[in-house]
């Protein structure tokens, strides 16, 4: 126990009991801590230090930031605490240093496979929900009767994720009575036992991925609804094509939102986990076994929390990298209108003086 909390404990437990005190003693450092807030707060909108708006910003932020502190900044240092030490959740935690890093990039057989299994879910998924995200939220932007319901018939999936998902594709790519393998049977053609194949298995899940490309379709749908009609007026003119006016006025407006989508699309796939606990455990034999998975069996199947987390950290350093890289890349493909007409401004400014 934290040594200040310790110490309030004691204290309560003298008036009020061991029970209520064990309530008490963390919700009254919390209390603390937000009261001191806002009185630094009224002291530095006191003495002049920050504006009125500043002190209204940061008090409005207030439930967010305590939130943030707690639940997301407060478990992620306790995760990069624990990856130094050895710890079965049980017991006393044991200090060994970079032992749980070394052990993951020299001694886990099964670290480098899954990792190897979860950016071949991503390098395939992302472009396919990007790519048919895309194509279907154009068909949904046609002026056609209707079209909302069709525009409710794509987006209802999302509506149906985790587990219950799960449950109903392992129905779809069952090998005995599955509907994929009913469908290729009306052509004569035996399909796999999908879900159980070495080789099929993470075609499956890839393709099981594709369920949720109703979200990413709105998004893209608001995008095309946003882009001037001018534009294609004017292109119209010059004697554009569909092609062309596709190529150059739709494409370049929509990279803003290609680029978030990207980003999305990589963060959810690198933890991929709950279709690969719920539908096949990892197998057969790790071919489906997820970063995320390994990181859960190490945790609650094997109780080495530690290794556990050093793992988690691993993910988060690989994540943030590739996040990184893209941001990095942006400027060269990601159009921001706003942004041209400020070049324009400021040439134009450049030419007038």
């Amino acid at each position: 126990m934290n040594p200040i909390i310790e110490q309030i404990f004691d204290f309560l437990t003298m008036y009020v009991g061991e029970g209520i005190a064990k309530f008490l003693a963390p919700v009254s450092v919390f209390a603390a801590a937000v009261l001191l807030y806002f009185m630094v707060l009224m002291l530095l909108r006191r003495f002049g230090v920050i504006a009125k708006e500043t002190k209204d910003f940061y008090a409005f932020i207030a439930p967010w930031l305590f939130g943030f502190i707690i639940f997301t900044l407060g478990t992620m240092s306790y995760s990069l605490y624990i990856s130094f030490f050895e710890w079965d959740l049980i017991g006393e935690k044991v200090f060994i240093g970079l032992d749980n890093y070394q052990q993951a990039f020299f001694n886990d057989k099964i670290f480098y496979g899954s990792l190897g299994v979860t950016f071949y879910y991503a390098i395939i998924s992302i472009p396919l929900q990007l790519v048919l995200g895309f194509l279907v939220a154009m068909l949904m932007n046609q002026k056609v009767k209707g079209i909302a319901i069709f525009r409710t018939i794509y987006y209802l999936p999302t509506l149906v994720a985790g587990v219950a998902v799960s449950v109903l594709w392992m129905w779809i790519f069952n090998g005995n009575f599955g509907l994929i393998n009913r469908f290729l049977l009306l052509f004569g053609i035996s399909g796999p036992d999908w879900l159980n194949n070495e080789q099929t298995v993470m075609p499956a899940l890839v393709i099981m991925s594709l369920w949720g490309i109703g979200g990413s379709m709105i998004i893209y749908l608001a995008g095309l609804q946003d882009i001037p009609r001018s534009l294609y007026e004017a292109a119209e003119i010059d004697g554009a094509t569909t092609f062309h006016k596709f190529k150059n006025i739709t494409i370049p407006m929509m990279t803003p939102i290609l680029f978030f989508n990207l980003i999305m699309g990589i963060i959810g796939s690198l933890q991929t986990f709950t279709q690969a606990y719920v539908m096949t455990e990892g197998g057969p034999n790790g071919a489906s076994m997820f970063f995320v998975l390994h990181i859960y069996k190490n945790a609650f199947e094997y109780f080495n929390m530690g290794y556990a987390a050093a793992l988690s950290w691993i993910l988060f350093f690989i994540i943030l990298a590739i996040t990184l890289l893209v941001l990095k890349s942006s400027s060269l493909w990601v159009f921001y209108e706003s942004e041209l007409m400020k070049d324009k401004k400021r040439k134009k400014v450049k030419k007038d003086a």
